[in-house]
C-alpha cells in the first residue's frame, strides 16, 4: 500500500500544497504552512441510508413533518433560528470582539434551559468566576444551566457523552484543542477538526450545539470556510460600537430563511428584544433636512425602515472622497456615475459622504434609489417632505427596476405615519391604502420632477 502523502495547509487562509513553502500563494502570508497527515486510507463501509437504512428519495413522505423546534421566548432569536432551536443542529456564531456574544448566548442558554431542556455552557475563555459574574449581572443565577471551562476537546466529549445534553454552547471553538491533531489551539487543523466532531456529536446524540467563532479583521469567521460548510446554520452578530444596537443576522439557514434579522439594545442588564426596528432606527431622526431620506427595505422576511444621511461638500483635495458606513462602496460609486453621466449631475470636486443611521447595514439593491435621493438631497439643498419613504432599484441605463414585496414595505410605512413614496413605475401592488405612491419610470424623472436639477 503506498505511503500517504503528506500536505502543508495554511494556517490563515486554509489553502493546501503538496510542499512547503515561505508564503503562501493563495493569501500571501509568510510562514503559515503547517505539516498535515491526511486520514488513512482504511475498509470502507456500503453506504446506506438515514439511520443505516437504505432509502431512496421516493420512499420519502410528501407530507413529511417539519423538524420539532424549542422556542427561547427571545422572539427576535427564535425569527432568526426559523422559529426555535433544531434538535441535532449545529449553529456557528461569529462577531466582533466585545459586541455582545458571550452575552446573548448566555441568555439563550438560560432561556432554554428554564424551557426544559439540558442545557451545558462550556467556556474555553474564560474562568468559571467570570461566567458567574456575567450570570449575576444579567439575573440568570437561578438558571438551571451546566457550566463548565474547559479546551480539551476529549475531556469535553468524554462529558457530553455520558451526560446527554440537549444543548451546549461551545464559546469559543478556536480556544478548543484536540491531541489528535499536532498543531496549536486556533491553527486551521485544529478549528476544523474540533468543528466536525462536535458537528458530528450533535448528528449521533441528537443534541443542538451553538459554536461561537472569533471574526477576523475584515469581518469574516477565522478559520476554514469549510466550517461553515459544515454547520446547519451560520449567524453573525453585527453592531457598531457608537450605537448601543445589535443585529444578529443569519447569512445561512437549512431550516430557515438567510438573510433573517432579529434586533438587540445593548444594556446595563444585558441584551434587550426590539420588536419594532424601525420605530428604533428612527427614533432619533429630528426635523428632516437635505440630505436625509427614509428607505423602505427588506432584511429577510420583516420590512424594515432606516435613514440613509448623506453630505455633498466642496473638497479642499486633489482627489475627492467617498466614504460609505453602513452600505457598498462600489455600489455608491456606480450611482454617483449614472447620475453624472446619464442625468448630467457632475459631482467633480465634490466630496461624498453617506452613513446608514443607526448602525445597520444594508445589502439589498433596492436602496439605490434611496441613496441617489440622498445624494441629490444633500447636493441641492432640497429637502424631501418628512412623511416620505424612497426606494427602487437603478440600472446604469439610468432605468428604474421594481423590487419585490412592495406593498410590504408601503404597508411598513404607514405603520409609521408615513403617507407618501417614491418608487418605480411597474411594480405590482394590489393595494396602497391612503399611501400616495408616486411612480417614476428612469432617474432622470425623479432628478427634475423631486429635485428640479439636471
Amino acid at each position: 500500500m503506498a505511503k500517504p502523502q503528506i500536505s502543508y495547509t495554511c494556517q490563515s487562509c486554509g489553502a493546501r500544497f503538496p510542499k512547503w513553502s515561505g508564503q503562501c500563494d493563495g493569501c500571501g502570508e509568510w510562514n503559515t504552512l503547517q505539516e498535515e497527515a491526511p486520514l488513512s486510507a482504511g475498509p470502507g463501509k456500503a453506504l446506506k441510508g438515514a439511520r443505516g437504512r437504505k432509502l431512496a428519495l421516493t420512499d420519502l413522505s410528501a407530507k413529511e413533518a417539519p423538524p420539532p423546534r424549542t422556542a427561547s421566548g427571545l422572539e427576535e432569536l427564535d425569527r432568526v433560528l426559523g422559529g426555535g432551536l433544531v434538535p441535532a443542529s449545529a449553529i456557528l456564531v461569529g462577531g466582533d470582539p466585545g459586541i455582545g456574544k458571550s452575552t446573548l448566548l448566555l441568555q439563550a442558554a438560560a432561556r432554554f434551559a428554564s424551557g426544559g431542556l439540558r442545557t451545558f455552557y462550556i467556556s474555553g475563555e474564560e474562568a468559571s468566576a467570570q461566567v458567574r459574574l456575567r450570570a449575576a449581572r444579567l439575573g440568570l443565577t437561578g438558571a438551571p444551566v451546566q457550566l463548565a471551562t474547559e479546551t480539551s476537546l476529549r475531556d469535553i466529549m468524554t462529558t457530553l457523552d455520558e451526560e446527554r445534553p440537549d444543548l451546549v454552547v461551545i464559546d469559543s471553538v478556536q480556544t478548543m484543542w484536540s491531541d489528535n491533531v499536532d498543531s496549536a489551539p486556533g491553527s486551521v487543523s485544529q478549528v476544523r477538526a474540533t468543528a466536525q466532531e462536535l458537528t458530528t456529536f450533535a448528528k449521533r446524540r441528537g443534541a443542538a450545539v451553538i459554536l461561537v467563532g472569533h471574526v477576523t479583521k475584515e469581518g469574516q469567521i477565522a478559520g476554514p470556510r469549510v466550517v461553515e460548510h459544515m454547520v446547519d446554520t451560520v449567524l453573525y452578530f453585527e453592531g457598531e460600537r457608537g450605537h448601543q444596537f445589535r443585529i444578529l443576522r443569519s447569512v445561512k439557514n437549512r431550516f430557515g430563511p438567510a438573510d433573517e434579522i432579529g434586533v438587540f439594545e445593548m444594556t446595563g442588564g444585558g441584551l434587550a428584544e426590539v420588536t419594532n426596528p424601525s420605530a428604533l432606527f428612527l427614533s432619533e431622526r429630528g426635523t428632516p433636512a437635505p440630505g436625509s431620506v427614509v428607505f423602505a427595505g427588506i432584511e429577510g422576511t420583516r420590512p424594515v425602515l432606516v435613514e440613509f444621511q448623506a453630505l455633498v461638500a466642496p473638497t479642499p483635495h486633489s482627489q475627492p472622497r467617498r466614504t460609505v458606513v453602513g452600505w457598498d462602496g462600489g455600489r455608491l460609486a456606480m450611482i454617483l456615475a449614472v447620475l453624472e453621466s446619464r442625468c448630467g449631475i457632475p459631482f467633480t470636486g465634490l466630496d461624498v459622504y453617506l452613513n446608514v443611521a443607526g448602525g445597520l447595514k444594508v445589502g439589498e439593491p433596492a436602496a439605490d434609489l434611496a441613496v441617489a435621493s440622498a445624494i441629490l438631497s444633500a447636493r441641492e439643498d432640497v429637502a424631501l417632505p418628512a412623511d416620505c419613504v424612497v426606494f427602487g432599484e437603478i440600472s446604469l441605463s439610468g432605468a428604474l427596476r421594481p423590487v419585490g414585496q412592495m406593498e410590504n414595505r408601503l404597508k411598513e410605512a404607514a405603520k409609521l405615519g408615513f403617507s407618501s413614496a417614491i418608487a418605480p413605475a411597474g411594480g405590482k401592488i394590489s393595494g396602497r391604502g391612503d399611501m400616495q405612491l408616486r411612480e417614476m419610470p428612469d432617474l432622470t424623472a425623479v432628478v427634475g420632477e423631486v429635485f428640479g436639477a439636471g
